[in-house]
């Protein structure tokens, strides 16, 4: 299985990642990971390529082979959609996050395009309102989980308990509680 995480600086997407694969490799499965980091540390394009399995060559995903994509910001969906397979499934947080350019006004977020593109071009797109959920959950800062638990509900090759475990071990103990409650909130939104 082959998935890609793509969002923004400070969403948490490397961790995500870590989690992912060391949920994996507990249940035995073979990891390769790589991440591209964007120029910014905050608010920069991040990308991690996790590929899951005894027949993984190498650690990039190749165009058009990702299993699934799990995008932490809508424009970075778009950027890249061209990395899913035809019957690849998206889970999509449907929250931008504005480049400063956008903010000042000098190039629109059009983001009902970019959603209703996102829409028109995967075949099984799913949207969730993730920093909604990490808020209700007591962190915005825990949108990834809410992103990881949704995730569970695409048939991955562990349990969601998990990766659930995996996550909260890359994370201190004083956020744990916080954490947990976003990822059963994420996996409670997206029963597919």
């Amino acid at each position: 299985m082959d998935i890609l995480i793509a969002g923004v600086g400070g969403q948490g997407i490397i961790l995500a990642s870590r989690a992912i694969g060391a949920a994996a490799l507990k249940t035995g499965l073979r990891v390769r990971t790589a991440e591209t980091i964007g120029m910014a540390q905050r608010e920069g394009s991040v990308v991690s390529h996790v590929r899951l399995g005894a027949t993984t060559a190498g650690p990039l995903i190749p165009r058009g082979r990702a299993d699934i994509l799990l995008a932490l910001e809508p424009a970075e969906a778009c950027r890249y959609l061209d990395y899913l397979k035809p019957d690849g499934r998206a889970l999509i947080s449907t929250t931008p996050v504005v480049p400063v350019m956008a903010s000042l006004g000098a190039t629109p977020y059009p983001l009902e395009e970019i959603l209703d593109y996102l829409r028109n071009n995967i075949a099984r797109c799913y949207f969730l309102a993730a920093p909604a959920l990490a808020g209700q959950a007591g962190s915005h800062r825990a949108l990834n989980m809410v992103m990881l638990g949704a995730l569970t509900n695409l048939d991955l090759p562990f349990q969601a308990e998990t990766l659930l475990a995996a996550a909260l071990k890359l994370l201190p103990d004083r956020v744990h509680d916080v954490n947990r409650r976003a990822f059963q909130l994420g996996k409670q939104a997206l029963e597919v």
